[in-house]
């Protein structure tokens, strides 16, 4: 290893307060998620008053829009967690049903959280009435500051950490899993994938979608901004698989890399399996959209 950058000194917990023999603690990875909701919010709330970025009238109002949150939340962490369960540790849940609850112990998948959101989102417009290629844009657009914060979080938790480099910008990150690098001698760098992450889904994917837009004009053509959105992410997310470490479940002597499905001398992690059908989806959509009259 020749340069790194040690891991700094963050508590995963902001604070913690004990009443009577129970400890409640705020998290910074909670905190992400509440503060990421409320800013997708808040910018939701100032796109449906603005004129003349819809074609015709925006799709829901901004009551409809504070009952949508609640639904928001549910699809978010039942999808993400169910996510989780199915797509990277399916036998171990089969056998211990009773750890799904245990969300506290970690296991969150993006892309099960983006089909649980996705099903709360149809089922809303069936009862109110509101346009699904609207609302899904209002939401595709809201999403990238969660994902940015998501990711700060995972990387002060010191966890979803990438594969070992010696760039001068990898970190030295915590744990005996961290510092389990074969063939290394010395401490072990990783790449922050957490934080590549946060740059290509959260800052870069979020400006090109809200220039989309707000001025561009791509809400008058519904469900653009959803294709755009699943394409950037299956595409950003697929780029980062090559530097994030695979799931330990999938790493194996014979396959050291963590290979969900293997090709010869080449892969692809499960990460990369689940993002290329968002990938090819989100262009389709976008473009279908974007060729439909207005």
């Amino acid at each position: 290893m020749l340069a790194a950058i040690p891991f700094p000194n963050i508590s995963p917990e902001i604070f913690t307060v004990e009443i009577g023999s129970v400890a409640f603690s705020l998290r910074w990875y909670a905190l992400a998620y509440i503060v990421g909701i409320l800013i997708g919010w808040r910018i939701a709330a100032r796109a449906l008053t603005v004129p003349g970025l819809w074609h015709g009238q925006a799709p829901m109002t901004s009551k409809q829009l504070d009952d949508l949150l609640a639904w928001i939340i549910v699809g978010i962490l039942a999808g993400g967690r169910l996510g989780y369960v199915l797509f990277y540790q399916p036998a171990h849940y089969l056998a211990n049903p009773a750890d799904i609850l245990m969300v506290w112990r970690g296991g969150m998948s993006f892309h099960g959280g983006f089909l649980g959101v996705a099903v709360v989102l149809f089922a809303f417009s069936r009862r109110t009435g509101a346009d699904l290629g609207g609302i899904a844009d209002v939401l595709a657009f809201c999403v990238p500051p969660g994902l940015f914060l998501g990711r700060l979080a995972n990387f002060v938790n010191a966890e979803l950490w990438g594969r070992p480099t010696d760039v001068p910008w990898g970190v030295v990150f915590p744990g005996h899993a961290a510092q389990d690098c074969p063939g290394v001698t010395g401490l072990c760098a990783r790449h922050p994938s957490q934080l590549y992450e946060a740059a290509l889904e959260g800052i870069l994917l979020g400006l090109l979608l809200l220039h989309l837009a707000f001025r561009r004009g791509w809400l008058k053509s519904p469900w653009a901004v959803t294709g755009m959105f699943l394409a950037g992410y299956g595409a950003s997310r697929f780029l980062i698989e090559f530097f994030r470490q695979a799931d330990p479940q999938f790493i194996s002597p014979d396959n050291p890399l963590g290979h969900a499905i293997r090709l010869g001398e080449f892969g692809l992690s499960m990460g990369q399996v689940l993002s290329l059908p968002m990938l090819a989806a989100g262009i389709a959509v976008a473009i279908l959209a974007r060729r439909r009259p207005a």
